[in-house]
């Protein structure tokens, strides 16, 4: 994940850390928290750049690029 987001041209120069949270080996399931360091209020820039959908895309089309 930190690869994946530090090297996003789109969130890179917003992107801190990423973290585990929870990680199941029965159901594969693995929580984890992103931390991005925002500029100060920007029009629209919450509401595009950090809206879930668009991170999950990023990570998302990495993805698909390695397959």
């Amino acid at each position: 994940l930190t690869e994946v987001y530090s090297s996003s041209p789109a969130l890179g120069r917003y992107f801190r850390s990423a973290q585990v949270i929870s990680f199941s080996n029965e159901s594969s399931i693995v929580i984890y928290q992103l931390v991005f360091s925002v500029p100060p209020s920007t029009e629209g820039f919450m509401e595009n750049s950090m809206n879930p959908d668009f991170i999950r895309n990023i990570l998302r089309q990495n993805i698909y690029d390695e397959d």
